[in-house]
C-alpha cells in the first residue's frame, strides 16, 4: 500500500486526443515523479457499454488507487467482445486516468484535478476512425449517442480545471504542463516542476539603437491577441519640474521625472512560455497555447504563486528591472481582497499576460535589450526582433522630426478629426456621464457630510464617461497613438487583450519595488490645466504650488501611503523624499511626492502590493471606510479605472502605474464598442463643488479633444 496519490483525469469525447495527451504528458511527468497511466477503453463492456463501463472504473479501479492500494480489474476483449484477461494497475504518486467517463460525477469526489479535451466533431470522428481502423466505424453514431446522452446529465466540461482545444500540433502536453502547478490540488507534488521554473536561463542582446518604438510595436506585435506596450512616451520630451523653471538637471524633482520614463517595455504572450490570466469574482483563468486553467480563490493569491521569488538574474550591464515576467493590469474592483466590498465590473478584475520574451528600450542609453528565457525557439525570435529593431531604427533615424512621439499621425493611417492631435474615425464619439453637473455637485456635498460626520478625511470621488460607437469606427491602436502624442505621459501604456484594449496616458506611479526590495510611491493629488499663454500658464503653475487646499489633499495621501508601506517594510525605513513638488505635462500641472521605504528580504512580495491596494490617491483616508463611502456614492464599478497597470518581473521586481488618464474601449461582439474613461478629484471639507467639477473636465480634456469629443454636459 502506497501514500495515496494525486489523480489527474483527462476526459473528453471520442477522437478528442485523450490518449496521445496522457502517453505524452505521462512521459514528461515520469523525469520527476511514480506515473500511473490507466486508459478507460480498457474496461467498457463493448460498444454499448459506456455507462457501465463508468461504474466498473469507478468501482474497481479508481477507488483503490485512490487509497494507494493496486487495482485488479477484467480487461474487455473488442475482437471476441466478451471480457478478456484479468489485469492490474500499481499505484504511483501520480495516476493518470483517460477516456470517455474519467471525470464522471462519481468519480470527481476521488480527482485531484479534470482535464477536458475536446476538437471539432470533424477532426475527432477522423482522428478516432485513423486509430481504430474499420471496427469503430460501424459503432461511431452509437457510441457518440451514449456520450451526448451521458453529458446531457453530466456536464463534465463545466467542472474541468483545465480545458484544452486539442488541435494535435504536438504543443499540448507542454501547455498542460506550464498550468497543471497552478491548481492547488497538484501543487505540492508538482513542486520540482514549479522549482525547475525558478532556475530558467536568460538570453539577452545589447543593440545600439534608438527604433520608434510605435513602429517597432506594429511590426512585432500587431497581430498578437494579446500584447503589452509600457511606454514611456514623453521620454525625450521636455518636462518643467521643481523650481527650476528649464528643469536642472541638479533638481532631484527632475532627477525622480527622468528616471521615470527612461524603460520602455514591449511584449507579448507568444512562444514556449507565453501565458495570460484574467481574473473575475475570485477565479483566475490561466491560458498557455490550446489549455485554459480555472483556478478558485483571491487574485493576490494566486499572483504569489506566480510571482516574488528570484527566478532568473539580469544581464550583465543591463540597467533594467524588468527581466520578463508578467504584464498588465489590475482593476479596482480587486478591491474586495483588501478591505473594500465586493462589487462585479463588465471588464476582467485583473488582465495579465506572461511574457517570456520582451525588447526593453532605453531612453537614457540610447540601447535595445531584446531578453528571452532560453527556449528551442529562442533563437529564432531573437533574430526576428533584431531585423525590427533596426528597421525601426532606421525609420527613425530617416524622420524629419527625429523624436518617437512625433509619429502617431503617420503610423494611425486614417483621416485626422479636431487638427493634427487628434485621431482618426467615421464619427465623433458622444460621450455621456454616469452623473450630471448636478448630481455630481449634490454627491460633492454628500461626501462633504460624510467629512464632517467623522467618517472619512478625503473623498476621492469619481464618475465615469461612456460611449457606444460602431466596432469599426474607432481602432484601438490608432487610439492610443494619437493619444500618445497629444498628451505623452511617463507611464503611459497600450494593452490588448483580444477584444479589450486599454490606452493610458497616466502620469502617476502607484507602486514600484526592486529587485533589492527598495519600495516607492508618487501619488498625485492636486491639477491645473495647461495654458497656451505662457503667462496665464505660469500663473496656474504658481496657483497649484501656493494652494493650501491642494497641499492639504496631497499630504493626507502621503499619511495613508506612508502607512500602507510601513504593513511590510523594515522599521523606520519609510521616508517622504519629495512633498507637493510640481511637475508640468502636456495637458496638466500636477503635484507630486515621493515615499520611499524598504522591503525586508523574504517578503511576500504580492502581499506587499495588496496592502497598499488600490491607490490611496484614488481612494481617500482612511482608506477602508472612505472605500466603503465611494461604494455607496459612485454606485457603480470603476472596472480598469484607477486600478494599476505594469508589470511583475521573474527578479522580484514590479512597477505599478495608476490607472488614470486611461480610455478603455471593449468591443461587445454585438458589432459596437463600448468606450469609457473615468475622472475623478480628491473632496475635502473646504472643497468648492464648481471647482471640483471643472477639475474633472480638466483630467477629461486630453482624451476626450484627442477624440474629437466633447464633455458631456449638462
Amino acid at each position: 500500500m502506497s501514500p495515496a496519490p494525486v489523480i489527474i483525469a483527462i476526459d473528453g469525447r471520442s477522437g478528442a486526443g485523450k490518449t496521445t495527451l496522457a502517453v505524452e504528458l505521462a512521459a514528461r511527468l515520469r523525469a520527476r515523479h511514480k506515473v500511473s497511466l490507466f486508459h478507460l477503453e480498457d474496461i467498457y463492456p463493448g460498444w454499448n457499454g459506456l455507462a457501465a463501463g463508468i461504474e466498473r472504473y469507478i468501482s474497481t479501479v479508481l477507488g483503490p488507487l485512490s487509497r494507494g492500494e493496486a487495482a485488479a480489474w477484467t480487461s474487455w476483449d473488442w475482437e471476441r467482445h466478451y471480457d478478456g484477461d484479468p489485469r492490474v494497475t500499481l499505484p504511483a504518486e501520480i495516476v493518470i486516468v483517460e477516456g470517455v467517463g474519467a471525470a464522471a460525477a462519481a468519480a470527481r469526489p476521488f480527482l485531484s484535478a479534470v482535464i477536458w479535451a475536446d476538437s471539432p466533431e470533424d477532426v475527432r470522428r477522423t482522428r478516432a476512425l485513423q486509430r481504430d481502423g474499420e471496427t469503430y466505424e460501424p459503432y461511431w453514431d452509437q457510441w457518440a449517442a451514449q456520450e451526448s446522452e451521458w453529458l446531457a446529465a453530466d456536464d463534465v466540461a463545466a467542472e474541468a480545471d483545465l480545458h484544452i482545444r486539442n488541435v494535435a500540433d504536438g504543443g499540448a502536453p507542454e501547455d498542460v504542463l506550464q498550468l497543471l502547478p497552478y491548481l492547488p490540488g497538484l501543487a505540492q507534488v508538482l513542486a520540482p516542476e514549479l522549482s525547475a521554473r525558478r532556475g530558467l536561463s536568460l538570453r539577452a542582446e545589447r543593440l545600439d539603437a534608438r527604433p520608434q518604438a510605435a513602429e517597432l510595436f506594429s511590426a512585432l506585435y500587431g497581430r498578437s491577441a494579446n500584447a503589452v506596450w509600457l511606454d514611456s512616451s514623453n521620454a525625450g520630451v521636455s518636462i518643467i519640474t521643481g523650481p527650476a523653471a528649464g528643469g536642472d538637471p541638479a533638481d532631484p524633482t527632475v532627477r525622480t521625472a527622468a528616471e521615470r520614463s527612461r524603460f520602455s517595455i514591449l511584449a507579448d504572450d507568444g512562444g514556449t512560455f507565453g501565458q495570460s490570466v484574467t481574473h473575475r469574482a475570485g477565479a483566475s483563468h490561466i491560458s498557455a497555447g490550446s489549455v485554459t486553467a480555472s483556478v478558485d480563490g483571491p487574485f493576490f493569491r494566486w499572483l504569489d504563486t506566480v510571482w516574488g521569488r528570484r527566478a532568473v538574474r539580469a544581464p550583465e550591464g543591463y540597467p533594467g528591472e524588468f527581466t520578463l515576467g508578467w504584464l498588465g493590469y489590475l482593476g479596482y474592483e480587486l478591491k474586495r481582497e483588501t478591505g473594500g466590498t465586493d462589487v462585479s465590473a463588465a471588464t476582467p478584475d485583473a488582465a495579465l499576460i506572461f511574457a517570456g520574451r520582451a525588447v526593453v528600450l532605453d531612453h537614457a542609453d540610447g540601447t535595445a535589450w531584446l531578453l528571452a528565457l532560453d527556449a528551442p525557439d529562442a533563437a529564432e525570435w531573437l533574430d526576428t526582433a533584431r531585423t525590427a529593431v533596426q528597421a525601426a531604427a532606421a525609420a527613425a533615424a530617416a524622420a524629419p522630426t527625429g523624436s518617437d512621439t512625433q509619429d502617431a499621425a503617420e503610423l494611425a493611417g486614417a483621416a485626422i478629426v479636431g487638427g493634427s492631435t487628434g485621431v482618426g474615425g467615421s464619427s465623433v464619439p458622444v460621450f455621456a456621464s454616469r452623473d450630471s453637473g448636478v448630481t455630481y455637485r449634490a454627491k460633492i456635498a454628500e461626501a462633504q457630510r460624510e467629512i464632517a460626520e467623522g467618517n472619512t478625511y478625503e473623498v476621492c470621488l469619481t464618475t465615469t464617461l461612456a460611449a457606444r460607437v460602431p466596432a469599426g469606427s474607432l481602432d484601438p491602436w490608432s487610439t492610443y497613438l494619437a493619444l500618445r502624442r497629444r498628451n505623452p505621459a511617463p507611464f503611459a501604456s497600450y494593452l490588448a487583450f483580444d477584444g479589450l484594449a486599454v490606452a493610458s496616458t497616466s502620469p502617476e506611479r502607484f507602486l514600484r519595488i526592486a529587485a533589492d526590495g527598495g519600495m516607492r510611491a508618487e501619488p498625485i493629488k492636486g491639477t491645473r490645466r495647461r495654458a497656451a499663454d505662457s503667462t496665464e500658464d505660469d500663473a496656474l503653475r504658481t496657483e497649484l504650488a501656493t494652494s493650501l487646499k491642494d497641499r492639504a489633499e496631497n499630504i493626507m495621501i502621503v499619511d495613508l501611503l506612508r502607512n500602507d508601506l510601513s504593513h511590510f517594510a523594515v522599521p523606520g525605513s519609510v521616508t517622504v523624499s519629495r512633498l507637493c513638488a510640481i511637475e508640468s505635462y502636456a495637458t496638466v500641472h500636477q503635484m507630486v511626492s515621493t515615499i520611499d521605504a524598504t522591503l525586508p528580504p523574504g517578503s511576500p512580495r504580492a502581499e506587499a502590493v495588496a496592502a497598499c491596494f488600490p491607490a490611496g490617491s484614488m481612494t481617500g483616508a482612511p482608506k477602508i471606510s472612505t472605500m466603503a463611502i465611494l461604494d455607496h456614492l459612485e454606485a457603480g464599478p470603476r472596472g480598469i479605472y484607477s486600478g494599476a497597470i505594469g508589470y511583475f518581473s521573474l527578479n522580484g521586481a514590479t512597477d505599478l502605474a495608476v490607472a488614470i488618464r486611461t480610455l478603455v474601449i471593449r468591443a461587445d461582439g454585438d458589432g459596437t464598442a463600448q468606450l469609457t474613461l473615468g475622472v475623478g478629484g480628491a473632496i475635502t471639507s473646504d472643497s468648492v463643488p464648481d471647482e471640483e467639477y471643472d477639475e474633472i473636465r480638466t483630467k477629461a480634456y486630453g482624451v476626450l479633444s484627442t477624440l474629437g469629443a466633447e464633455f458631456p454636459d449638462p
